[in-house]
């Protein structure tokens, strides 16, 4: 497999530490669609990462996807989401904040950065939005009593909150305040301190 994307998307590096976890070996090209567009192009007419290779070519666009063939190609005992049922719901469900505010960290980065004109209301939209989801995750973190959220073993809920919140933080520094979110980010530094995601990591730069 080949992963496109360098690691201090939020989206790449989830996918990456998904292969690593499951024991999948992949080639991973760092490209950035600004400095690299043309090369993420002949692989994705989007011109966007990650963008996932299969060993068989099938080039899979969106990382939701790619999680999910990964899931199957691990199978039902091994997937780091159940298959089915309220506990498979449920990790979607916190997935779902997670990376929805990531997205919203993007958007709001490339509002400040890119426009000439920075959107006032745009842009503490996607602060509230960013700042109403980690709230939430802290809430529903603060009330498990498991060591990582719905087992004895991380799975794609302790990812999504751990990617998104470090990308958070480093795009947009002093937006959050950990002291308002002390179990999240506990439960994500301990994350962070696993070798796997030292490994499958990138310190956030703006690009140029």
């Amino acid at each position: 497999m080949i992963l496109i994307g360098q690691y201090d998307s939020p989206f790449v590096r989830r996918v990456g530490i998904t292969l690593a976890l499951y024991g999948i070996p992949f080639e991973h090209r760092p490209w950035s669609v600004f400095a690299d567009g043309e090369k993420v192009r002949a692989f994705n007419p989007l011109i966007r990462v990650p963008t996932l290779v299969l060993d068989d070519g099938e080039v899979l666009f969106d990382s939701a996807g790619m999680i999910d063939a990964l899931d199957d190609l691990a199978g039902s005992e091994r997937a780091l989401c159940p298959r089915s049922g309220p506990l498979r719901r449920q990790t979607l469900s916190i997935v779902a904040l997670a990376m929805g505010a990531a997205e919203k960290a993007v958007s709001l980065f490339y509002e400040l950065r890119l426009h000439e004109q920075v959107s006032a209301v745009w842009s503490e939209r996607c602060r509230g939005q960013i700042l109403s989801a980690l709230d939430a995750l802290e809430r529903d973190r603060a009330g498990c009593t498991t060591i990582y959220w719905f087992g004895e073993t991380p799975g794609h809920a302790d990812i999504a909150a751990a990617v998104a919140l470090r990308f958070i933080t480093e795009a947009h520094p002093g937006l959050v305040d950990a002291a308002a979110i002390p179990t999240l980010a506990a439960h994500a530094a301990g994350l962070e301190a696993l070798p796997v995601f030292g490994e499958i990591s990138q310190p956030f730069v703006a690009p140029a």
